[in-house]
Parts: C-alpha cells; sequence; structure tokens
C-alpha cells in the first residue's frame, strides 16, 4: 500500500514494508519526553526543540528586486550510460530495466568560473522551485556561502524492489559514490562549474528516504559530506534486499550505528513532525517515523554531535508548511562555522 504527499517542496510517495513487523493494536507507541524542547527561535543553536502552527513561509522564499538571480541549467540522465544504478523495477525483479532522471542545477550570479564551489545536493529534487530563490537572497546577504544547488531526481518508484528503494534506502557507500562519480562530473561538464573536494563545503538533503539517504551519504563517505539536513528522515526499516549485517536498515542508525561508531565529522539538522507516518506504531514495527526521528535526535546529543532537532505540532510527513518556515534557517544553521579556504 502506498501513500502519496504533495509537500509544497516535491511529491514524495511512502510505501509501508511488506516486510515490517505486523502492527499489533493491543500494543502502545514507545513514549516521547519534549519537556525540555523549547521554541525554535532565529538564534536557536545546538539541540532540540518545538514548532508550532499556524505555519507561514519564511520572507527569504520572497523574491526581491535588490539581489542578482542565479543561473537555472536542466539535464537529463541515462541510465544506459550508469555503470552504478542500470535500473530496476518491482514488476521485474532481476531484469535491467532502463529509465532516466531529471537533474536541475542553480549555479549562483556570483561563482567565479574556474573556481571550486561548493553546493548542495538535493534528493527528490527537494526544493527546486524554492530553494533558488532561498540563495538568490541569502547568499547575497552573506548569511550562506555562495553555493551550486544541485536537484537531482530519484531512478523511480519507491520502497523495497525500486530504483529509488535501492538508491535511498540502503545503507552502504553506493549513491554518493554515483553522485562523484556520474552526476558530478556531467553537471560540470554541461553547467561550466567547479566543485570543491571539501567535505566541509559540501552538502546534502532530503526528505522521507531521500532524508536517509543524504545521511547515509555523509556517514559512510564523511570524506565527501560533512553537512546533512533532513526531513521526516525514513530512519526506519525500508532496505531491501536485507542486509545480514544491517537487517534492520536505517532503523541501525540510532539502533546501533550511531551509539557504537565513532563521533563523525558531521553537522546535521533534522525535523519530523507528530503526525508523520506511522506515529502510533509500537517500536518492535521499526516504522514509527516519529520515534525514529526522535531516537536519532538523542542519540546524536549523547555523542556530542552538532545537531539541531525541530519536532513539529500537528505535522504530516514533510510538511510544506514546516518545511517553507524553517528551511532558510536550516540552511544558515547547517553553513554555519564554513570558512572557504
Amino acid at each position: 500500500m502506498k501513500a502519496s504527499f504533495l509537500v509544497g517542496l516535491g511529491v514524495i510517495g511512502i510505501a509501508a514494508s511488506a516486510t515490517a513487523i505486523l502492527h499489533d493494536d493491543r500494543r502502545q507507541a514507545p513514549p516521547m519526553d519534549f519537556s525540555k524542547y523549547v521554541p525554535y527561535s532565529p538564534k536557536a543553536d545546538l539541540g532540540d526543540y518545538i514548532v508550532a502552527p499556524p505555519y507561514s513561509n519564511a520572507p527569504e522564499l520572497t523574491q526581491r528586486n535588490d539581489v542578482p538571480k542565479g543561473k537555472i541549467y536542466h539535464i537529463v540522465m541515462d541510465s544506459t550510460e550508469s555503470k552504478i544504478y542500470p535500473g530496476i523495477i518491482k514488476t521485474a525483479p532481476g531484469k535491467i530495466t532502463p529509465y532516466k532522471r531529471n537533474v536541475t542545477v542553480y549555479v549562483p550570479s556570483q561563482y567565479v568560473p574556474g573556481s571550486a564551489a561548493p553546493f548542495l545536493v538535493s534528493q527528490d529534487s527537494m526544493g527546486r522551485g524554492e530553494i533558488p530563490t532561498i540563495l538568490d537572497n541569502m547568499i547575497a546577504d552573506h548569511r550562506v556561502p555562495a553555493m551550486v544547488a544541485i536537484f537531482i531526481d530519484s531512478g523511480g518508484s519507491d520502497a523495497q524492489g525500486s530504483q529509488r528503494g535501492l538508491e535511498y534506502d540502503t545503507l552502504s557507500p553506493w549513491y554518493a559514490q554515483f553522485i562523484e562519480w556520474e552526476v558530478l562530473p556531467k553537471v560540470s561538464a554541461e553547467c561550466h562549474v567547479k566543485f570543491t573536494k571539501d567535505p566541509n563545503a559540501r552538502m546534502t538533503m532530503g526528505g522521507s528516504s531521500g532524508g536517509a539517504c543524504a545521511l547515509t551519504m555523509a556517514w559512510y563517505r564523511p570524506d565527501l559530506y560533512h553537512r546533512v539536513l533532513t526531513y521526516s528522515g525514513t530512519y526506519v526499516n525500508q532496505q531491501w534486499p536485507p542486509d545480514p549485517e544491517n537487517l534492520h536498515g536505517a532503523w541501525a542508525y540510532h539502533e546501533y550505528l550511531v551509539p557504537k561508531a565513532r563521533r563523525k565529522p558531521l553537522r546535521i539538522w533534522m525535523e519530523v513532525g507528530d503526525n508523520d507516518l506511522r506515529p502510533n506504531d509500537p517500536e518492535s514495527t521499526l516504522h514509527n517515523w516519529p520515534y525514529a526521528n526522535y531516537r536519532m535526535a538523542q542519540e546524536l546529543k549523547k555523542k556530542k554531535y552538532p545537531y539541531q532537532f525541530v519536532w513539529a505540532k500537528e505535522a504530516r510527513h514533510v510538511d510544506g508548511g514546516v518545511v517553507r518556515q524553517t528551511l532558510p534557517q536550516a540552511l544558515e544553521w547547517v553553513w554555519r562555522g564554513y570558512k572557504a579556504d
């Protein structure tokens, strides 16, 4: 069964796991304590926060006449040219099924040709319509670096057996390698930009499984990415095919990966809504989105990661109102402390 949610920054589909432990209505969702959470404000630093309705667009989403505008490029990638993701589909397991994916690229007007630019990679092309305006405004105001933004579609479909599920829900370095070996060179050639190799000047972001993917890129390749931003991250068990070393998929991040690993050089911003996917599921299902994100924040705090976690009241999965209100501030926080070499 699949549900789709229009979130203002893109359409993201989520499928319930066919292999998840069956839900038992007699069991309760795990308790969560928000007594020490404080309202999210422009001066917020590390820690846990709450936002509440009514939600409204941040002013940075409004186009301004007094700032220079970046240039937008459109690219189509053909899977027949990919050595990493030639294509799979649920209806024909084991058969290579070609596909095409769209990539949209924002290059700021301040980009100096030949220089190595900071950049962000957005899964599911999240924010493709809004982030260029946000960056026009915030770059001009010197609140974030003059970065390139790469908005990349998934390979299609959703969850187990799909190309998107393979790319986003799998815990491995392969998607980061795909971006490094196949996407960045193509963008560089077609958009006439050069990308920095400095992981501190590289950011990943996404919503839902795209958010889990963003963390996976940095977790498995911290030599490539240090900055992560996620909305309604799918830190649940969606991985397929099962991995004997990580049987619980992205649930493993807060279950044992973050707790047991030495702290990595990552800076992480996260959000989830209290009406997000499967909020009443018991822990045993490994599919309660609010609880998974809550646990992630707890484990990041224990390991002393620089993180912000925002709990959004009355908000749904990758809630468009929350995204449009919080994204500029989230971007600014994620890039805080950045200094070009």
